[in-house]
């Protein structure tokens, strides 16, 4: 079968990968539509660290082929979006509703594929850049079968994750201000989240002036190529301020531009061994620094919910998806990935 497969110096479409069969607890998903995200690039570039050789993708959704022992809650024919999220759904993180915590999920990829008798990684336990892939039970979330595939597999990643980000980690309220630095396919779903937050005001930054007309559908009220100009917008400063690009100097400008009270949430992915410096006595105001791990979601609850919030037009996927792409553009979709040109490009099998 196809898949995209990066042996540690280069990233290319092979056809001649195979998957084991689902094993007990297990799914194997037929995958119809993957979004290209940073993070796939990040694993090229060396920026996020993973061993090889490992079949890329993380973001997608397709059709349930056969399901393993023990399986119920999805059945061959179901359509799924995907999640990364391999938790084990017992340990006491797990239980308290926090399975992106869960230490079974962090760090233990797993190697469902070979490739001419070795065995091969699987990326964020996932692996949605291949015909077919194997993922835990608890991944695979049932969708509804009259939402479109290549828009429906960006929910496993970048809704999710921004979003998710806003809702469940910063828990933006109604009337708060947000700022949002970098409006990349993260970026535009914390935008739409902090809509649906009922945010009051809500200031893109890019430095790509192009993105303002898309910034402002999904839920800017202000856009601004420079995030010097955000105290005349908001002169005290924001609520909120996301940081969704990965710089080092941006995280810096995130914390210095917080109102009282503020929250910094990080969701850019810089380099490893990266070191971010502020003013520690900025914080005393009961400011705060976020991490934020895949927009502390709950995946079986939050994609059911999301799709739901997209069928009734108050979550825009259709609109997220610049460009789809047959799987053999592989390199195409990474050359507009990494030049701006799409906000999120999706391959289809």
């Amino acid at each position: 079968m196809r898949g995209v497969l990066f042996d540690g110096k280069r990233a290319e479409v092979v056809d001649d990968l195979e998957v084991r069969e689902p094993g007990p607890g297990e799914v194997l998903v037929a995958v119809s539509a993957a979004g290209l995200c940073h993070s796939d690039l990040s694993v090229i570039d060396g920026t996020i660290p993973f061993p090889t050789p490992v079949v890329l993708g993380h973001e997608g959704a397709g059709v349930v082929e056969e399901v393993g022992a023990g399986v119920t809650h999805v059945a061959a024919g179901d359509h799924v979006a995907l999640s990364t999220l391999a938790n084990c759904g017992t340990c006491a993180e797990c239980d308290r509703g926090r399975p992106t915590m869960c230490r079974q999920a962090i760090g233990r990829p797993g190697r469902p594929f070979s490739r001419g008798g070795r065995p091969v990684y699987q990326f964020a336990s996932n692996s949605a850049f291949a015909e077919r892939t194997v993922v835990k039970a608890v991944q695979a979330v049932r969708i509804p079968k009259d939402i479109p595939l290549p828009s429906a597999a960006l929910i496993g990643c970048g809704v999710l994750t921004g979003v998710g980000a806003v809702l469940n980690r910063a828990r933006v309220d109604r009337g708060d201000s947000v700022v949002v630095i970098g409006t990349g396919g993260i970026g535009l779903n914390v935008l739409q989240g902090a809509r649906i937050a009922g945010a009051l005001r809500i200031v893109a930054v890019d430095a790509n002036p192009a993105k303002e007309e898309v910034a402002r559908r999904f839920g800017a009220t202000d856009f601004l190529t420079s995030a010097e100009g955000v105290r005349e917008l908001l002169p005290t400063g924001a609520d909120h301020v996301f940081e969704c690009v990965g710089r080092v100097e941006l995280i810096r400008q995130a914390v210095d531009l917080l109102d009282r009270h503020g929250q910094a949430v990080l969701l850019g992915v810089p380099p490893a061994t990266a070191e971010a410096s502020f003013r520690v006595s900025s914080l005393f105001l009961d400011k705060s620094i976020l991490g934020c791990r895949y927009g502390a979601s709950r995946p079986q609850r939050d994609i059911a919910l999301y799709a739901e919030l997209y069928r009734t037009g108050r979550l825009l996927l259709d609109e997220l998806v610049t460009r789809t792409y047959p799987v053999e553009d592989f390199a195409k979709a990474t050359a507009d990935a990494e030049a701006g040109r799409v906000a999120r490009g999706v391959l289809t099998f």
